[in-house]
């Protein structure tokens, strides 16, 4: 079942942020966009590559009124140890939430069961807690964070003019679509 047009369900986790433990909770992601950015783990190969890149692109997701949430399977304390001992994540500014439980991994339909480690799922939530984009890759695969400017940027102008649709390449100055019988046949 897709989770794009649904209501994010409640959860709620310790998250390491700024030298504290902090909960997050479904809560904390309404009223503003968010972005989760589920990993397998901390203390791995790609996993660092890929949060130390959603760190360079933190400003610009800030900028457009976008909080950042990394997941993984992993607890808040390890999340603490990493970002002590790992130059890539002692960067981060955004929460590090663990989700030992896996239930947050379960609720957004990227835990592996298997492994139980969470694959590589990246979701775009409206201030409403809706779900507007997901991404998931396989684990080998790491994810390029400046992607998720344009796609933040496209959710936002369609929820901003309702009617309109931004077609493929969108870039925030570009030309929209609005559907109806005149266009059919002729894109």
């Amino acid at each position: 079942m897709s989770l794009i047009g649904q209501e994010i369900q409640f959860f709620n986790g310790d998250a390491y942020h700024k030298e504290e433990f902090v909960t997050v909770s479904t809560d904390d992601l309404k009223g503003h966009w968010s972005v989760v950015c589920f990993y397998p783990a901390d203390f791995s190969f790609v996993c660092p590559t890929e949060l130390e890149d959603l760190q360079n692109q933190y400003e610009t997701l800030k900028g457009l009124g976008v909080e950042v949430y990394s997941v993984s399977t992993d607890t808040h304390f390890v999340h603490k140890a990493w970002h002590d001992h790992s130059e890539a994540i002692s960067s981060i500014e955004y929460i590090m939430v663990g989700d030992p439980s896996q239930a947050i991994s379960r609720e957004f339909d990227v835990l592996n069961e298997e492994t139980g480690l969470a694959n590589r799922g990246t979701f775009i939530i409206d201030p409403d807690g809706v779900v507007q984009a997901v991404e998931i890759t396989a684990d080998g695969i790491g994810r390029d964070a400046s992607q998720l400017i344009d796609k933040v940027k496209a959710a936002q102008y369609v929820r901003k003019n309702p009617g309109e649709v931004c077609p493929a390449k969108w870039k925030e100055s570009g030309k929209t679509l609005t559907p109806g019988l005149d266009l059919v046949g002729k894109i």
